[in-house]
Protein backbone atom coordinates (compact mmCIF):
# COMPACT_ATOMS: atom_id res chain seq x y z
CA UNK A 1 0.00 0.00 0.00
CA UNK A 2 1.55 3.53 -1.09
CA UNK A 3 0.36 7.11 -0.71
CA UNK A 4 -1.37 6.82 -4.08
CA UNK A 5 -3.66 4.16 -2.70
CA UNK A 6 -4.60 6.58 0.13
CA UNK A 7 -5.10 9.35 -2.52
CA UNK A 8 -7.44 7.64 -4.93
CA UNK A 9 -9.74 6.18 -1.54
CA UNK A 10 -9.82 9.70 -0.67
CA UNK A 11 -10.94 11.20 -4.23
CA UNK A 12 -13.72 8.17 -4.51
CA UNK A 13 -14.99 9.18 -1.10
CA UNK A 14 -15.79 12.65 -2.51
CA UNK A 15 -17.07 11.30 -5.88
CA UNK A 16 -19.49 8.98 -4.47
CA UNK A 17 -20.84 10.65 -1.71
CA UNK A 18 -21.51 7.63 0.35
CA UNK A 19 -23.89 7.43 2.83
CA UNK A 20 -23.07 6.75 6.02
CA UNK A 21 -26.06 5.96 8.56
CA UNK A 22 -25.39 6.71 12.44
CA UNK A 23 -26.60 5.36 15.43
CA UNK A 24 -24.44 7.67 17.55
CA UNK A 25 -24.35 9.84 20.64
CA UNK A 26 -25.80 12.40 21.86
CA UNK A 27 -22.83 14.43 22.77
CA UNK A 28 -21.57 14.23 18.86
CA UNK A 29 -24.46 14.18 16.46
CA UNK A 30 -23.93 17.44 15.14
CA UNK A 31 -19.76 17.30 14.93
CA UNK A 32 -20.09 13.98 13.25
CA UNK A 33 -22.63 15.25 10.82
CA UNK A 34 -20.86 18.15 9.43
CA UNK A 35 -17.65 16.10 9.62
CA UNK A 36 -18.86 13.97 7.47
CA UNK A 37 -20.26 16.98 5.28
CA UNK A 38 -16.90 18.35 5.29
CA UNK A 39 -15.39 15.30 4.18
CA UNK A 40 -17.55 14.87 1.30
CA UNK A 41 -19.88 12.08 2.81
CA UNK A 42 -23.77 12.07 3.24
CA UNK A 43 -24.99 11.34 7.27
CA UNK A 44 -27.76 10.38 8.55
CA UNK A 45 -28.52 10.00 11.93
CA UNK A 46 -32.01 7.49 11.92
CA UNK A 47 -32.50 5.62 15.52
CA UNK A 48 -36.10 4.51 15.49
CA UNK A 49 -36.10 0.55 15.63
CA UNK A 50 -39.30 1.31 12.97
CA UNK A 51 -36.65 2.45 10.45
CA UNK A 52 -33.20 1.67 10.99
CA UNK A 53 -33.78 -1.37 9.02
CA UNK A 54 -34.56 0.27 5.98
CA UNK A 55 -32.13 3.09 6.86
CA UNK A 56 -28.95 0.68 6.82
CA UNK A 57 -30.35 -1.45 3.48
CA UNK A 58 -29.62 1.52 1.77
CA UNK A 59 -26.47 3.17 3.08
CA UNK A 60 -23.11 2.39 1.94
CA UNK A 61 -21.74 1.96 5.82
CA UNK A 62 -23.51 1.45 8.69
CA UNK A 63 -21.63 3.23 12.41
CA UNK A 64 -22.45 2.22 15.43
CA UNK A 65 -21.40 4.27 18.49
CA UNK A 66 -22.46 3.23 22.33
CA UNK A 67 -21.58 6.97 23.40
CA UNK A 68 -24.60 7.23 25.23
CA UNK A 69 -25.90 4.66 26.01
CA UNK A 70 -29.57 3.13 26.57
CA UNK A 71 -31.30 -0.20 25.96
CA UNK A 72 -33.76 1.70 22.81
CA UNK A 73 -30.88 2.36 21.05
CA UNK A 74 -29.03 -1.15 21.78
CA UNK A 75 -32.07 -2.68 20.23
CA UNK A 76 -31.65 -0.28 17.05
CA UNK A 77 -28.11 -0.95 16.87
CA UNK A 78 -29.00 -4.61 16.70
CA UNK A 79 -31.79 -4.23 14.25
CA UNK A 80 -29.43 -1.81 11.85
CA UNK A 81 -26.91 -4.47 12.16
CA UNK A 82 -28.84 -7.69 11.26
CA UNK A 83 -29.92 -5.32 8.26
CA UNK A 84 -26.58 -4.01 7.24
CA UNK A 85 -25.34 -7.95 7.44
CA UNK A 86 -28.24 -9.29 4.99
CA UNK A 87 -27.32 -6.30 2.52
CA UNK A 88 -23.70 -6.44 2.65
CA UNK A 89 -23.57 -3.04 3.90
CA UNK A 90 -19.87 -2.54 6.30
CA UNK A 91 -20.87 -2.21 10.04
CA UNK A 92 -18.50 0.10 11.54
CA UNK A 93 -18.52 -0.60 15.64
CA UNK A 94 -16.91 2.18 18.24
CA UNK A 95 -17.53 0.47 21.95
CA UNK A 96 -16.85 3.89 23.86
CA UNK A 97 -16.44 3.16 27.42
CA UNK A 98 -16.43 -0.65 27.25
CA UNK A 99 -14.81 -1.90 30.49
CA UNK A 100 -16.20 1.18 32.46
CA UNK A 101 -18.90 -0.42 33.51
CA UNK A 102 -20.29 -3.98 33.27
CA UNK A 103 -22.69 -2.48 31.41
CA UNK A 104 -20.91 -1.36 28.78
CA UNK A 105 -18.89 -4.33 28.10
CA UNK A 106 -21.49 -6.67 28.01
CA UNK A 107 -23.48 -4.53 25.31
CA UNK A 108 -20.07 -4.17 23.54
CA UNK A 109 -20.12 -7.90 23.41
CA UNK A 110 -23.75 -8.59 22.94
CA UNK A 111 -23.42 -6.13 19.69
CA UNK A 112 -20.22 -8.38 18.51
CA UNK A 113 -22.23 -11.67 19.17
CA UNK A 114 -25.71 -10.87 17.47
CA UNK A 115 -24.22 -8.09 14.53
CA UNK A 116 -21.44 -8.93 12.03
CA UNK A 117 -18.85 -6.43 12.51
CA UNK A 118 -16.73 -5.46 9.95
CA UNK A 119 -14.32 -2.32 11.63
CA UNK A 120 -13.95 -1.64 15.27
CA UNK A 121 -12.26 1.22 16.28
CA UNK A 122 -11.64 2.12 19.99
CA UNK A 123 -8.87 2.91 22.37
CA UNK A 124 -6.16 -0.01 23.71
CA UNK A 125 -8.68 0.18 27.07
CA UNK A 126 -11.84 -0.40 24.99
CA UNK A 127 -10.80 -3.21 22.34
CA UNK A 128 -9.03 -4.81 25.66
CA UNK A 129 -12.21 -5.34 27.51
CA UNK A 130 -14.42 -6.33 24.38
CA UNK A 131 -12.01 -8.84 23.81
CA UNK A 132 -12.48 -10.24 27.57
CA UNK A 133 -8.25 -8.52 28.54
CA UNK A 134 -7.81 -6.55 31.52
CA UNK A 135 -6.51 -2.83 30.78
CA UNK A 136 -7.47 0.17 32.71
CA UNK A 137 -9.61 2.57 31.61
CA UNK A 138 -11.04 6.10 33.20
CA UNK A 139 -14.39 6.87 31.91
CA UNK A 140 -14.19 6.53 27.98
CA UNK A 141 -10.80 7.85 28.17
CA UNK A 142 -7.78 5.15 28.13
CA UNK A 143 -5.73 4.98 30.91
CA UNK A 144 -1.96 3.81 31.50
CA UNK A 145 -1.05 1.91 28.30
CA UNK A 146 0.79 -0.95 29.58
CA UNK A 147 0.74 -3.38 27.37
CA UNK A 148 1.63 -3.91 23.93
CA UNK A 149 -0.57 -2.17 21.83
CA UNK A 150 0.16 -4.08 18.64
CA UNK A 151 -0.36 -7.52 20.13
CA UNK A 152 -3.61 -6.23 21.61
CA UNK A 153 -4.78 -5.20 17.82
CA UNK A 154 -3.41 -8.34 16.20
CA UNK A 155 -4.87 -10.72 18.71
CA UNK A 156 -8.32 -9.04 19.25
CA UNK A 157 -8.24 -9.05 15.17
CA UNK A 158 -7.96 -12.65 15.26
CA UNK A 159 -10.28 -13.31 17.71
CA UNK A 160 -13.17 -11.08 16.18
CA UNK A 161 -12.56 -12.05 12.85
CA UNK A 162 -12.83 -8.26 11.72
CA UNK A 163 -10.56 -5.11 11.53
CA UNK A 164 -9.43 -3.65 14.61
CA UNK A 165 -8.37 -0.33 15.02
CA UNK A 166 -7.25 0.98 17.87
CA UNK A 167 -5.93 5.13 18.11
CA UNK A 168 -3.87 6.43 20.47
CA UNK A 169 -0.73 8.31 20.21
CA UNK A 170 0.27 6.02 17.37
CA UNK A 171 -2.86 4.29 15.56
CA UNK A 172 -2.69 0.47 14.37
CA UNK A 173 -4.78 -1.49 11.86
CA UNK A 174 -4.57 -4.95 11.58
CA UNK A 175 -6.85 -7.67 10.34
CA UNK A 176 -4.87 -10.35 12.16
CA UNK A 177 -2.31 -10.81 9.00
CA UNK A 178 -1.22 -7.30 8.02
CA UNK A 179 -1.00 -4.72 10.24
CA UNK A 180 0.10 -0.71 10.07
CA UNK A 181 0.90 2.06 12.69
CA UNK A 182 -0.11 5.58 11.47
CA UNK A 183 1.37 8.24 13.04
CA UNK A 184 -0.07 11.39 11.99
CA UNK A 185 -2.55 13.05 14.36
CA UNK A 186 -2.25 16.44 16.93
CA UNK A 187 -2.53 16.03 20.96
CA UNK A 188 -5.14 18.84 20.64
CA UNK A 189 -7.49 16.34 19.22
CA UNK A 190 -8.11 14.72 22.50
CA UNK A 191 -9.41 18.48 24.29
CA UNK A 192 -12.15 17.91 21.80
CA UNK A 193 -15.40 15.94 22.56
CA UNK A 194 -16.36 14.15 19.76
CA UNK A 195 -13.06 13.63 17.32
CA UNK A 196 -12.78 10.42 18.37
CA UNK A 197 -16.50 9.43 17.71
CA UNK A 198 -16.19 11.44 14.04
CA UNK A 199 -13.24 9.30 13.32
CA UNK A 200 -15.22 6.17 13.43
CA UNK A 201 -17.94 7.25 11.25
CA UNK A 202 -15.15 8.79 8.91
CA UNK A 203 -13.68 5.19 9.02
CA UNK A 204 -17.39 4.09 7.77
CA UNK A 205 -17.28 6.51 4.73
CA UNK A 206 -14.39 5.07 3.71
CA UNK A 207 -15.20 1.97 3.72
CA UNK A 208 -18.41 2.89 2.39
CA UNK A 209 -16.43 3.16 -0.91
CA UNK A 210 -13.15 0.45 -0.25
CA UNK A 211 -13.94 -3.03 -0.03
CA UNK A 212 -10.12 -3.43 1.40
CA UNK A 213 -10.98 -2.55 4.77
CA UNK A 214 -7.93 -2.34 6.05
CA UNK A 215 -6.63 -0.06 2.91
CA UNK A 216 -9.86 2.15 3.84
CA UNK A 217 -8.95 2.15 7.55
CA UNK A 218 -5.45 3.49 7.32
CA UNK A 219 -6.48 5.70 4.28
CA UNK A 220 -9.03 7.28 6.61
CA UNK A 221 -6.72 8.02 9.71
CA UNK A 222 -4.02 9.30 7.87
CA UNK A 223 -6.21 11.84 6.11
CA UNK A 224 -7.84 12.78 9.52
CA UNK A 225 -4.62 12.85 11.20
CA UNK A 226 -3.20 15.18 8.52
CA UNK A 227 -6.35 17.29 9.04
CA UNK A 228 -5.97 17.48 12.41
CA UNK A 229 -2.01 18.28 12.13
CA UNK A 230 -2.65 20.87 9.70
CA UNK A 231 -5.65 22.42 11.87
CA UNK A 232 -3.35 22.81 14.66
CA UNK A 233 -0.86 24.42 12.97
CA UNK A 234 -3.40 26.99 12.19
CA UNK A 235 -4.84 28.00 15.18
CA UNK A 236 -1.21 27.36 17.26
CA UNK A 237 -2.09 30.81 19.35
CA UNK A 238 -5.56 29.99 20.24
CA UNK A 239 -7.09 27.24 21.61
CA UNK A 240 -9.39 23.99 21.46
CA UNK A 241 -12.78 25.93 20.17
CA UNK A 242 -10.20 27.72 17.38
CA UNK A 243 -9.15 24.30 16.29
CA UNK A 244 -12.83 22.37 16.07
CA UNK A 245 -13.28 24.83 13.44
CA UNK A 246 -10.68 24.96 11.35
CA UNK A 247 -10.32 20.97 11.88
CA UNK A 248 -13.55 21.13 9.98
CA UNK A 249 -11.93 23.43 7.54
CA UNK A 250 -9.46 20.95 6.90
CA UNK A 251 -11.40 17.77 6.67
CA UNK A 252 -12.58 19.61 3.56
CA UNK A 253 -9.77 20.97 2.37
CA UNK A 254 -7.03 18.37 2.92
CA UNK A 255 -6.02 17.27 -1.04
CA UNK A 256 -4.02 14.70 -2.32
CA UNK A 257 -0.78 16.43 -2.38
CA UNK A 258 -1.67 17.08 1.63
CA UNK A 259 -1.20 13.52 2.33
CA UNK A 260 1.59 12.81 -0.47
CA UNK A 261 4.01 15.18 1.94
CA UNK A 262 2.49 14.49 5.52
CA UNK A 263 1.11 11.30 5.40
CA UNK A 264 3.14 8.53 7.51
CA UNK A 265 2.14 5.53 7.91
CA UNK A 266 4.12 1.74 7.50
CA UNK A 267 3.55 -2.15 7.55
CA UNK A 268 4.90 -3.57 10.67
Amino acid sequence: MDKNNLNETLQKVREVNPLVHNITNVVVTNFTANGLLALGASPVMAYAAEEVADMAKIASALVLNIGTLNAQNVESMIIAGKSANKNGVPVIFDPVGAGATSYRTETSQKIMKEVKVSIIRGNAAEIANVVGEKWEIKGVDAGNTSGNVTDLAISAAKKMNCVVVITGKEDIVSDGKTTYTISNGHPILTKVTGTGCLLTSVIGAFAGVEKDLVRASVAALTYYGVAAEKAAEKTAKFGPGSFQIEFLNQLSLVASEDINKFGSFKQV
